[in-house]
């Protein structure tokens, strides 16, 4: 049976997501439907938390681009839509090249964020994202 890959790799995605927030003790709640603006439930010290999971590649410059918004295709076209902050708690963005989960507050950031894998070639510290700091949910 053919396989879909972007269904294939938002799978994987979501699966990497469950055990990491299972090793940092969260129990996952799954839903019943997919059309919801979040992949699963963290639950953990009485609070839930909504995790919208996404699958991304580290581009060739070392960093992670994330995009806060929502994507589909139908009969008139291709049709992207801004999230809405207040249906998802945590963004887990999963990276095949580092096979790690990395946490955003989506509230955090404007309509997208980049995190660095690697350091940036010019050594610029301030207003960067490193990947690293973003390894456990808040």
């Amino acid at each position: 049976m053919p396989q879909h890959h972007t269904k294939t790799k938002g799978d994987l995605g979501v699966l990497k997501a469950q055990i990491d927030l299972f090793e940092q003790g969260f129990t996952i709640l799954v839903p019943l439907t997919e059309h919801l603006p979040f992949d699963l439930v963290a639950y953990r010290d009485c609070e839930f938390r909504r995790v919208q999971v996404k699958y991304r590649s580290m581009d060739r410059f070392g960093k992670i681009d994330v995009k806060f918004s929502t994507c589909w295709n139908d009969r008139q076209g291709t049709h992207v839509r801004p999230i809405d902050k207040d249906e998802v708690d945590l963004y887990c963005v999963y990276c095949p090249h580092t096979d790690e989960c990395y946490y955003l507050d989506p509230r955090m950031f404007g309509s997208n964020a980049s995190l660095r894998v690697r350091a940036p070639k010019n050594n610029q510290r301030s207003n960067v994202n490193f990947a690293a700091d973003f390894r456990r949910a808040p």
